[in-house]
């Protein structure tokens, strides 16, 4: 499993790392343009404020909120993700 050092940034995590019902705003899309391309056509971009859903035991996919569109991604995409979180969780 990649671990994203992100113990250097207080609350900021992954996508994968937040708390379902913990909301906040994208701060860093890690990887290549790809993805940064594949998560802005969904919505997800830098600045965006998302709330974490739900997410699916065994590295499944991932389920945020972002406006009144709910999106599922994948476990990695989500990773790569790094949100700073302005509101708790469950």
């Amino acid at each position: 499993m990649e671990h994203t050092d992100t113990q250097s940034k207080p609350n900021v995590f992954t996508i994968v790392d937040m708390e379902p019902n913990q909301a906040g705003v994208i701060v860093e899309i890690r990887g290549g343009q790809k993805i940064a391309s594949r998560l802005s056509t969904l919505g997800l971009v830098v600045g965006a404020n998302i709330k974490k859903v739900s997410r699916h035991i065994l590295q499944g996919p991932v389920v945020v909120e972002t406006g009144r569109t709910q999106i599922a991604i994948g476990f990695g995409m989500a990773q790569k993700v790094l949100v700073f979180c302005t509101q708790g969780g469950e």
